[in-house]
């Protein structure tokens, strides 16, 4: 995967496929309503019952007639949304399974590249993004990385809240706890990503104890190298980490190590011109984090250290 694919530049969050995810060609599309199963797999036993969903009237009249919101996702980011038997899954379908079920209206995710969902909220072939995309300034106000005026921007509903951090072979032989316990030692990464730039910053706080950093083409190149003990850790944003560390091996090649860095926002993306949309999801995240689901999911894919308080907008910086 190339640097231009990823999610996290120096202005946001990286988009590294982990171990298991599956690359997906071209659109695919997934129904994710309030009727789901358990597994989050997108088969759906019926449409939601607007007359009893608490918030179908908040919702602009366009989706209310539709009955359906359209949610832009990039499905190659296990375990937030992957592939998985032809099916879009992860953290991210199951909590649009549970806004649905406040809305009262059928979530459906179409999966594109990652750079093109920006757009598609601009040109309103998606409602939403929901695809573990960092809250940022530049992306509320349409810049790009120069600070140049790209588009009019987007607004967020923050959801989820995530960190880098460092994943080392299974029982942490090293007793890594932070980045600066890596001085004198080996460390392994994917080429091109802020992961790497995050390395050579520690490298140069480490002076004459030297940090060397071996950079692989892909991240599941960096994860061999570690688990073969050719160098100490990767690293990773933590749901990522957290994932690979639980199925990697059946859970016995790997364990994330201390606690998560350069904490951010996740957010649900919505257009500026849709402010009545945009405080519909915000009410809808509120409802579901006091009802308990949204604390479900999370737990399900075991990253409940991810959780919010409650929704916020546009509260990335």
């Amino acid at each position: 995967m190339t640097a231009s694919t990823t999610r996290r530049t120096t202005a946001a969050r990286s988009r590294i496929a982990a171990v298991g995810a599956i690359a997906v060609a071209g659109s695919l599309l997934l129904t994710a309503c309030g009727d789901q199963t358990d597994s989050g797999s997108g088969s759906t036993k019926e449409s939601p019952n607007s007359s009893s969903a608490p918030l179908f009237a908040k919702l602009p009249k366009k989706i209310q007639d539709a009955g359906v919101i359209k949610v832009g996702t990039d499905a190659a980011y296990a375990p937030m949304e992957f592939v998985e038997n032809g099916k879009i899954v992860g953290v991210d379908p199951d909590l649009g399974q549970a806004l649905a079920k406040q809305l009262g209206v059928k979530f459906e995710f179409v999966s594109g590249t990652f750079d093109g969902l920006i757009t598609s909220i601009y040109t309103g072939r998606q409602d939403l993004i929901m695809s573990s995309m960092t809250d940022n300034k530049k992306r509320q106000e349409g810049l790009d990385d120069s600070g140049k005026k790209i588009g009019k921007g987007i607004d967020f509903v923050d959801y989820f809240s995530s960190g880098v951090s460092l994943l080392v072979k299974k029982g942490n032989p090293q007793n890594i706890k932070s980045l600066d316990d890596l001085c004198g030692k080996t460390v392994a990464v994917q080429r091109g990503t802020i992961y790497e730039d995050t390395f050579k910053a520690q490298a140069a706080k480490c002076g004459d104890k030297k940090l060397t950093i071996q950079a692989f083409d892909t991240d599941a190149e960096a994860q061999t190298r570690v688990k073969a003990g050719g160098a100490v850790a990767d690293l990773n944003d933590y749901p990522v980490a957290a994932y690979i560390a639980k199925t990697s091996g059946g859970g016995k090649d790997f364990e994330v190590a201390g606690s998560q860095s350069d904490v951010g926002l996740f957010g649900i993306g919505v257009s500026k011109d849709n402010p009545e949309l945009r405080e519909a999801v915000k009410e809808a995240l509120d409802a579901i984090i006091k009802d308990g689901s949204y604390a479900k999911v999370l737990e399900k894919w075991d990253v409940k250290d991810s959780a919010v308080q409650s929704a916020t907008i546009n509260a990335g910086k």
